[in-house]
């Protein structure tokens, strides 16, 4: 016969697995998958700001014409270029990515990782003003192409690698402060293991 005031032995294992199977997706990626998040989205940025960069040797160190200048995967998949819609969706996506992940971030870090939010949320209203000529079929100001703000200004190649260059500098900012956190930063809460730590040397006995 079971004695059913004897606690089960199972049942603090049981709940821990039901406590982590419950966190909000959100938490996680402020907290333990904060970490391999972080390094997903900055691949993902770096290569896109690469494919910029390329872009613009291709214009000014090999001289070719600027339709022919589609960076290194625009060669081979032309529309990753012409496609107003895939620009402004990754613009989009980057915001909400920034958003997103933002509450792992503290003091310095939070600061650096707010400023390149803030220039991706203006980022991403230019390319909503492209898009959204291009769905309409009428150009702003005139113009034969969709033009954003600044584009009246600067030509969009170089505009759009100066964009994407001054988000990526604060975001490697932030992640760099968030690595190695200033004295009284250290603490990143929630479980976030991104604070990079050296390894504790064991004292001679």
């Amino acid at each position: 016969m079971t004695d059913s005031s004897t606690p089960s032995l199972s049942a603090p294992h049981q709940g821990a697995a039901s406590s982590a199977s419950d966190t909000p997706l959100l938490e996680k990626l402020n907290a333990a998958w904060h970490r391999p998040a972080l390094w997903i989205f900055g691949a993902i940025v770096l290569a896109h700001w690469a494919e910029h960069l390329a872009q613009t040797v291709q214009i000014y160190a090999l001289g070719w014409p600027v339709p022919e200048s589609r960076g290194i995967m625009g060669l081979y998949f032309p529309w990753l270029v012409t496609s107003e819609a895939l620009h402004y969706g990754y613009a989009l996506v980057m915001l909400v990515a920034f958003w997103i992940l933002r509450t792992g971030f503290v003091g310095r870090s939070r600061l650096w990782w707010n400023i390149a939010l803030w220039i991706q949320f203006w980022h991403h209203i230019e390319h909503a003003l492209l898009q959204g000529q291009a769905i309409y079929g009428e150009n702003l100001f005139g113009r034969p192409v969709p033009m954003s703000v600044l584009q009246l200004w600067f030509p969009r190649v170089e505009l759009h690698l100066f964009y994407n260059t001054i988000v990526f500098v604060p975001m490697a900012l932030a992640m760099y402060f968030h690595m190695f956190p200033p004295p009284g930063e250290e603490a990143h809460g929630k479980g976030c293991n991104c604070a990079w730590k050296p390894p504790v040397r064991k004292k001679a006995a």
